[in-house]
């Protein structure tokens, strides 16, 4: 690699490098066990080997648009608040894991997965100015996530009233 192409690499690098956080993270308070295998599911919910590789999809789509819009960005103001509306959705995702699953709260998992899907719009309308492809390469995660709430509506309500609030 020659010196002049490091620079274009560095936010891809520290992208990748905060998805695999947020992907561990994630997997770190996901726990298939007894208590998740007893829950009743929607018919319509994919088989559980398919969430690993849509996440693994979505982080490296989100990487990617973090990178662009971090190298579209003129000013330190615009990069900060690109960092704020990563950092505050990266914050997000990591909660709906441990609160779906390790405190196995998914009442409060799918109120909090509102606020995660806000700030996945937050994301979208505020890197679009600053790079319109970034802003596309969300969309994906935009509708897993809208997918992944109403999947757990459904459990809350085939659940319900034997799930602790």
């Amino acid at each position: 690699m020659s010196r002049g192409s490091w620079p274009g690499w560095r936010p891809i690098l520290v992208a990748a490098g905060a998805a695999l956080v947020v992907a561990g993270l994630g997997t770190a308070a996901t726990d298939l066990g007894p208590w998740y295998q007893e829950l009743r599911k929607p018919p319509w919910q994919p088989p559980d080997w398919l969430f690993g590789p849509a996440w693994t999809l979505i982080y490296a789509l989100t990487a990617l648009a973090g990178a662009m819009a971090w190298q579209a960005a003129r000013t330190g103001r615009e990069r900060r608040r690109i960092l704020g509306l990563f950092g505050l959705n990266a914050g997000l995702n990591v909660l709906w894991s441990w609160l779906y699953f390790t405190w196995q709260r998914p009442g409060w998992a799918l109120a909090e997965a509102v606020l995660l899907w806000l700030s996945i719009v937050l994301l979208i309308k505020g890197i679009a100015p600053l790079s319109g492809r970034a802003s596309w390469l969300l969309l994906p995660y935009l509708l897993w996530v809208s997918f992944a709430t109403a999947l757990n509506l459904a459990i809350v309500l085939l659940n319900a009233p034997g799930l602790p609030a």
